[in-house]
């Protein structure tokens, strides 16, 4: 059994109606699924209140393969700042199958900073995630039946860009041709599936209001083009509906709990490095109506989730942050200046000194967006004092807080003083949101203002097909949406090689997707990997259940 579980085990857990009870939600509100965990209604949501409250995002630095802990020092934070006497909800994305049985693991925190219960979480929570699948999947099937069907729209099958998806990492699926078998079994054509938090369905649902608009953007979703060149959308095959029926209960936000006992709302997974990579726009409203605090998390470094938190999620909710936390870790920072993967638990203070540019250009890149950073280093056991101090007084250079977390040990007692520091922040009034760029600026203008401002970059370079589709979003008016561009999480640059602070590079955009019912267009750059393989020695291999039903392996 790992370290994070034999700790959730030693926990008693509240019954859900008790932290419900700390958000002033009564138990005829809720939705149980169990005695642990429960849905919110929408109704609930008070916009005008949610405005007045404190949102604060943490990022991270580019991260190693097995991340910064993000989501630990998130609910760390809000441990802290419930010890702190400040109201604080966590308000997180739900994790994919896909990472949990290959190489990351779960995504339920770590140590004495989890939400729980963490088994649940981590497998298949309240179902969410199926039913995205199968709405996905359904409008999927509708295609393939058009171009079956009598009463076909005449799609062109060479254009359909809607794969399958499936929730769980199978290198197999991913390209694949379907319809064989003769006449009654469809049209031959090339297909595949991606995973399940890399489906546009995804998308539309952590950016959606409320049912009306979840409707209205799985109607936009662009499937292709029929055979005279006329686009096709799912609307014009009335999918909306039934996608939006199977996303019935997926739309509301669960509510779980700290290993502390405070409130986690959980909701919603989409990629950072394809799509936006935060929950949903109802959960971080529902729990900016309930609290006076709630933090929540970006994936990936600042350079890919923040930029699209800030970007995308906010501009299109209309959210303004108080203030932002970026993770560090001297292993992360070390990796950057050169340190062996495999060595990053051995002191080594030189490394740590030339990783510090990466450090500082996420810092730099808060400030396009007139946010404060607080910097938290997320400590581990191997840190040195010299490599901390190293961390502590490069940021103290640059005039920005920089406060240990160690709250992975200590829990709401190890993250006090960000706790405190993050208060000070947002009560001091350093911040004032402000977005990068306006989305009504031309398409190539915002993805140079992104590559150049977030990434260092000195240029971007379009290749054939991308140039094509530029003409293409012009010709069908999609030009206003923002840009959410897919790269690398390993790099600042496109090119996962690069590590620390890469300078004198292009950006090369090689396809510019359309994701009209999420509403953004997708610039792709290098080869993304929208369904994951399992590693050599999955993680999978490591779980059991025993005859009484007690989960062990999962991290």
């Amino acid at each position: 059994m790992s370290v994070d579980q034999e700790i959730a085990r030693t926990i008693k857990l509240k019954p859900i109606q008790e932290i419900a009870a700390q958000l002033n939600v009564p138990e005829s509100e809720l939705e149980y699924y169990g005695k642990y965990k429960a849905k919110l209604p929408l109704h609930l949501i008070d916009r005008e209140k949610a405005s007045k409250n404190n949102l604060i995002l943490v990022s991270a630095i580019s991260p190693t393969p097995a991340g910064e802990g993000k989501t630990t020092t998130t609910i760390g934070l809000v441990q802290g700042l419930n010890r702190i006497g400040k109201q604080a909800t966590a308000v997180l994305r739900e994790p994919s199958l896909g990472p949990v049985f290959g190489i990351k693991g779960g995504a339920t925190g770590g140590g004495y900073s989890q939400v729980l219960p963490m088994e649940d979480i981590n497998l298949h929570f309240t179902g969410d995630f199926s039913a995205v699948e199968k709405a996905h999947n359904l409008l999927a099937a509708l295609i393939d039946n058009n171009l079956q069907s009598k009463r076909t729209l005449d799609i062109d099958p060479r254009t359909v860009l809607w794969k399958r998806v499936i929730d769980m990492n199978d290198r197999a699926l991913r390209q694949m041709i379907v319809g064989l078998g003769g006449t009654g079994n469809g049209v031959p054509r090339e297909a595949g599936f991606d995973i399940t938090a890399a489906s546009e369905v995804m998308a539309i649902l952590c950016l959606s209001d409320n049912r009306e608009d979840l409707k209205r953007r799985l109607g936009n979703i662009f499937i292709g083009f029929t055979k005279d060149k006329k686009p096709v959308f799912s609307r014009d095959l009335n999918a909306q509906g039934a996608m939006a029926a199977l996303l019935k209960d997926a739309i509301l936000p669960n509510l779980v709990q700290t290993l502390e006992g405070n409130p986690a709302i959980i909701h919603g997974g989409p990629f950072a490095n394809i799509a936006q990579g935060t929950n949903t726009v109802i959960a971080t409203r529902m729990g900016l109506t309930l609290s006076d605090y709630v933090v929540t998390e970006a994936g990936f470094g600042f350079d890919l989730g923040g930029e699209k938190f800030f970007d995308i999620k906010c501009q299109s909710a209309g959210l303004s942050p108080k203030a932002v936390v970026i993770v560090a870790t001297v292993r992360a920072i070390k990796y950057h200046g050169g340190g062996n993967l495999k060595e990053l638990t051995v002191p080594n203070p030189d490394a740590v000194r030339k990783g510090l540019p990466n450090l500082e250009k996420h810092l730099e890149n808060t400030r396009h967006f007139n946010i404060r950073p607080v910097v938290a280093i997320n400590r581990f056991t191997s840190d040195s004092k010299e490599e901390l101090d190293i961390i502590a007084q490069a940021c103290e250079r640059m005039g920005f807080q920089c406060v240990l977390a160690d709250n992975w040990a200590k829990g709401g007692e190890g993250a006090m003083e960000l706790a405190h520091a993050v208060v000070k922040e947002v009560e001091t009034g350093g911040s004032s949101f402000k977005p990068l760029y306006d989305w009504n600026q031309p398409v190539e203008e915002k993805i140079h203002t992104i590559a150049t401002k977030i990434y260092g970059a000195d240029g971007v370079e379009y290749q054939g097909k991308a140039k094509t589709d530029l003409k293409r979003i012009e010709k069908l008016g999609l030009s206003n949406l923002p840009v959410c561009i897919a790269k690398t999480q390993k790099s600042l640059s496109d090119d996962p090689n690069l590590i620390g602070r890469p300078t004198g590079f292009t950006l090369t955009v090689r396809e510019i997707e359309i994701a009209s019912g999420a509403g953004f267009l997708v610039p792709v750059t290098g080869e993304m990997m929208r369904m994951p393989g399992l590693p050599d020695t999955p993680a999978a291999e490591g779980m059991d259940i025993d005859n009484e039903g007690n989960i062990t392996g999962l991290f």
